[in-house]
């Protein structure tokens, strides 16, 4: 292993303290860009077996999504306008002499045409996990979120969406409460009032 490759491994680590751009506007504590990248590629995984794509692309994609930001930084829409960012130089650099140049190129390259099954549910994943969030941030009352929600998100299921199966996530992710998974366990702990035995 060379050390170029333990210096690159040192850089996804400092995604960590990548904020999402959005946290301007969003009252909320918003995820960083590692969090992003870890559900994201969760959500890419389950669109794609749904899909009957291959999960082990759609899994490299997901993980590497993203990866320019390490050195780009993260925009939120309304500095698409302000900002030029050479995402791709970024993307070119962080794998620049590692072991895993060659396919993250190709793999980063194909995300980018959208014209794969895999990379299309990649990108699915990534809006989605946008409305998660929201979700969850317009649960607390993040009144910038709720905004976003109700202006800005909707057309996503029918403009931005490719698969059948986000576009079934995106329906379900509106009607559910983000607390219902822990709210409705019903375990030893929660069933035993004298604890569990």
């Amino acid at each position: 292993m060379a050390k170029r490759d333990i210096d690159f491994l040192f850089e996804i680590g400092s995604l960590r303290k990548v904020p999402r751009a959005w946290q301007q506007v969003l009252n909320g504590r918003v995820q960083n860009i590692a969090e992003h990248h870890f559900r994201v590629t969760l959500i890419a995984w389950t669109i794609a077996i749904a899909e009957r794509a291959d999960v082990n692309k759609v899994l490299q994609i997901a993980l590497i999504h993203d990866i320019g930001e390490s050195r780009a930084g993260d925009i939120a829409f309304m500095h698409r306008d302000y900002v030029i960012r050479h995402e791709e130089l970024a993307e070119e650099h962080v794998f620049q002499n590692t072991i895993l140049e060659k396919e993250a190129g190709v793999l980063l390259s194909e995300y980018s045409e959208r014209k794969t099954l895999e990379a299309k549910i990649v990108k699915d994943a990534d809006n989605l996990d946008v409305d998660l969030e929201l979700k969850e941030l317009a649960q607390i009352g993040d009144s910038a979120a709720i905004g976003m929600q109700k202006n800005h998100r909707p057309f996503v299921r029918t403009i931005k969406l490719y698969t059948k199966t986000a576009k079934k996530m995106w329906d379900q992710i509106q009607k559910t409460d983000p607390n219902a998974w822990h709210q409705a366990l019903s375990n030893k702990w929660i069933k035993n009032k004298k604890g569990a035995k």
